[in-house]
């Protein structure tokens, strides 16, 4: 397949809300989504139903907030969705949306000056239209922009993150079949290995067996950027399995490769339980919710570079802690 009509609406879709006015948001969302849209986004806007409540909840205030608004995307795929035995088709888009800070977000503070906010939005295509969306975005990487510091030190970079090194992400002609299914494999490959944390090899030779030696990860803000298999062993993996036990399995709704690029996303992707000291937090022993995007580009037949979202606003709320409203309002 070659996925170009489906393509062809998310791209129409995108255009037309790009130029269109803040109030017609609503009228142009019905026109491309399915009335009883179902959307998933990041804390705290979590899951919204209906074409209209998206425009209301999410798209009105963000044009009204970032001004200018400007779609960058770094990777633009699509393909069919391997967790409902290939039958579902769904387009990717992953890039920043950049504007001019010139009123509050969120209740976060205007800056006047540009800002980025890093999502990466998987759409479901049935019949012509967009029926399920899973819109995920890093507000804190957004907050530090603002000059608010929403964790403590992080153990990895906090970057603006580029896109893919080879810069052929943005798939809008149809890829090699084969290219996808190399892809896909690669990234089952991991999910095997990652799930289970008793390889008895090392991490950094558990980590070899997908990953190129020069992989980069690219994390979300709390956590940071990390580049190569000893120094992602040092700064990201490590300290999440010493902070966590009790990871449940992996749980996806979608997971999709095209050409050289695949993800997946989940709600939520796993639970699992802290321990202590992930993100300079304490224990809570709570079981709490990671909900997740992963995008990934293979070379050869492991995987060289991972954009990872994760919903940190949502899973420190589930411990008790309001990282949002501590830094708009001086909440706890």
């Amino acid at each position: 397949m070659s996925y170009e009509a489906e393509k062809e609406i998310v791209l129409n879709f995108y255009k037309a809300l790009s130029d269109a006015e803040e109030s017609a948001h609503s009228d142009v969302i019905a026109e491309y989504c399915a009335e009883d849209l179902l959307w998933r986004g990041f804390h705290p806007f979590n899951e919204l139903r209906g074409a209209s409540n998206v425009a209301q909840k999410f798209w009105q205030p963000l044009n009204h907030s970032l001004t200018n608004l400007q779609r960058r995307m770094d990777v633009f795929m699509a393909g069919q969705n391997e967790i409902d035995g290939f039958n579902s088709v769904w387009v990717v888009s992953m890039g920043h949306l950049m504007g001019l800070f010139d009123k509050d977000w969120l209740g976060i503070a205007p800056t006047g000056k540009m800002a980025l906010l890093r999502y990466c939005e998987f759409n479901w295509i049935e019949h012509g239209k967009i029926v399920e969306t899973a819109m995920y975005f890093d507000i804190p990487h957004f907050m530090i922009q603002a000059g608010l510091q929403p964790f403590p030190p992080q153990t990895a970079a906090q970057l603006v993150q580029p896109g893919p090194m080879t810069h052929d992400g943005l798939m809008f002609t149809p890829q090699p079949a084969e290219d996808g299914q190399k892809t896909l494999a690669a990234i089952n490959a991991m999910i095997s290995d990652l799930g289970r944390w008793d390889s008895g090899l090392s991490l950094e030779d558990e980590l070899r067996r997908t990953w190129c030696e020069d992989m980069i990860w690219w994390g979300p803000s709390g956590i940071g950027a990390t580049y190569t298999i000893e120094r992602y062993a040092k700064q990201h993996a490590g300290p999440f399995r010493a902070g966590f036990a009790d990871r449940s399995k992996t749980n996806h709704i979608c997971r999709i490769a095209e050409g050289h690029y695949g993800g997946f996303f989940g709600w939520p992707n796993f639970t699992a339980r802290p321990t202590g000291g992930f993100m300079g937090m304490p224990a809570t022993d709570k079981a709490g919710e990671f909900r997740v995007i992963d995008i990934y580009r293979r070379k050869g037949d492991k995987l060289a570079e991972n954009w990872i979202f994760i919903d940190l606003l949502h899973f420190w709320k589930q411990q008790g802690v309001d990282i949002l409203d501590r830094m708009t309002h001086g909440g706890s």
